[in-house]
């Protein structure tokens, strides 16, 4: 009865744990899993895609393997103002501007909460169960699947070296990782968020930090 009353405080925790702040680990290094790729861990871990390329020293970003341990944190000595030799040559560091369009993902209320009016890191917007989700700018999908834990079936989209958009508790997804998609573009069906409420939640990543999307998305 003890061990099972354990367990269940366990788990408990990590239900909390993962809905509180899912993106975030303590740990150095990542041990990489099946059909996860670089920008959902960079994501993960509120990093930049290309820092890790640099810090593990790959190649070809988009060649990661299962097992493959890859440092999560800046070596001794990193400086994250570091330029590549090019753009170091030539005086100064490379500009990657916002979309200049940002749509809303869905319609519907927003969910008042602490950060940024949402849950974690974003906004949660609250319709109906099957509701269309859509691309808030162009770019490229670069995950699709539910591998991130308290996000459910969840889609990135990339929209250029600097800014990325998530999108996440959808019930069904209709795009797939390597997808170029428009701007409005339908990409989604709204699922069951936290309390099985109906909702979508949307994240704008800047150099993989969170930023504000009601500052970017335009007003309605």
């Amino acid at each position: 009865m003890r061990a099972a009353r354990s367990l269940l405080i366990l788990l408990v925790l990590g239900v909390n744990a993962c809905i509180s702040n899912p993106l975030r680990w303590d740990n150095n290094t990542h041990v990489v899993q099946r059909g996860e790729t670089l920008v959902a861990i960079a994501l993960r871990y509120e990093v930049r895609t290309r820092d890790l390329t640099v810090w593990n020293g790959l190649a070809n970003p988009d060649q990661i393997y299962p097992g493959q341990k890859l440092r999560v944190t800046p070596p001794p000595g990193w400086n994250s103002r570091r330029t590549s030799p090019s753009t170091a040559a030539a005086g100064r560091a490379p500009v990657v501007p916002s979309p200049s369009v940002w749509f809303w993902p869905a319609n519907g209320a927003l969910v008042p909460n602490r950060n940024f009016a949402g849950v974690g890191d974003g906004i949660n917007i609250s319709s109906q169960v099957g509701d269309p989700v859509f691309a808030a700018s162009e770019g490229k999908v670069v995950y699709s699947g539910n591998g991130l834990k308290g996000y459910g079936n969840l889609l990135i989209i990339k929209h250029n070296d600097t800014y990325l958009s998530a999108y996440g508790f959808n019930q069904r997804l209709l795009v797939s990782e390597g997808e170029q998609v428009k701007g409005g573009q339908r990409i989604a069906q709204m699922g069951l968020g936290p309390g099985q409420t109906a909702m979508l939640h949307f994240e704008i990543r800047k150099n993989g930090k969170p930023v504000d999307p009601l500052k970017y998305l335009k007003k309605q």
